[in-house]
């Protein structure tokens, strides 16, 4: 079933999902260090005292809840906040800049102290923009039609037999033949739309995509599917989300201290399965 609010985010939705990169250019240099103060009253900011943090507009699902990105609901509202209670910033100290997803790693000043909005981190990219630690290693889906075999799956072992589509290329078709390793080939397509079209003609039993994508997939494009599950690739360089700043911004390292902390703590796995895991639609496979 597609949500009112899914809906009106198909357009935001389109463009997230060519947020992921192809394998081959998901590396980057390592980000700044944090400075020797992360103090909240040193931190360089767009507004003094406020923490100014972007995004587009529809804020969708999984991502954001109820298109207010302010709530703290929804997978990068959590982190935003988290990582802005980290700097020492209150709810009330946090403002929020409405930014298309492409202008956010365009070249040039921003708005924004930075940038949440599903940005893969490229090298292309962090040509103009600065890009924090990744804060969401991006795993990959199953789709299937409702009421298929596929869609019954609950491990990855039930989809040894299924005949999978997958665009070529990808870092979804390295993770079907390195941890799905169906028993055969699975089918590959040179787009996208050609694999999705081969489910909607029940060409292939499944699809496997990037999880964002995923979304897109049963929300906009194939009436009567469901993400059957996520599952991580077993190599490789991992694609990643991160938070987008202005090229030279001094806030970078401090963010970075930010999300280790997050993650030695546990707290970013946890708001990852809050709200990317089973809630969402989207099981893990194992």
């Amino acid at each position: 079933m597609v949500r009112p609010s899914t809906l009106l985010a198909l357009g935001a939705l389109a463009v997230a999902a060519v947020a992921c990169a192809p394998a081959s250019e998901t590396a980057v240099k390592a980000a700044p260090s944090a400075p020797a103060t992360c103090a909240k009253d040193q931190l360089t900011l767009k507004t003094p005292g406020k923490l100014t943090i972007g995004t587009d507009k529809p804020a969708y699902e999984p991502w954001f809840k109820d298109d207010d990105p302010a709530n703290g609901k929804g997978f990068e509202s959590a982190v935003a906040h988290a990582v802005a209670k980290q700097l020492g910033f209150e709810s009330g100290e946090v403002a929020w800049a409405t930014v298309k997803f492409d202008t956010a790693f365009a070249p040039g000043a921003k708005q924004f102290d930075f940038d949440l909005n599903q940005v893969s981190v490229t090298p292309d990219r962090a040509k103009v923009v600065d890009f924090s630690k990744g804060y969401y290693t991006v795993k990959q889906a199953v789709v299937a039609l409702d009421g298929s075999k596929a869609a019954s799956a609950t491990d990855l072992a039930a989809l040894k037999d299924a005949k999978i589509g997958v665009q070529v290329g990808t870092t979804s078709l390295q993770a079907v033949k390195d941890v799905i390793k169906p028993a055969a080939e699975p089918n590959v397509y040179n787009e996208q739309i050609d694999a999705v079209n081969a489910l909607k003609n029940k060409q292939v039993d499944a699809v496997v995509v990037d999880l964002p994508t995923a979304f897109y997939v049963t929300a906009a494009q194939v009436e009567n599917s469901k993400i059957v599950g996520q599952f991580g690739a077993a190599s490789g360089t991992p694609e990643v989300f991160g938070a987008v700043f202005e090229k030279g911004s001094p806030l970078v390292g401090c963010v970075n201290e930010a999300i280790d902390k997050l993650t030695s703590s546990g707290e970013l796995a946890k708001i990852e399965t809050e709200w990317l895991g089973s809630a969402a639609g989207a099981p893990e496979l194992k």
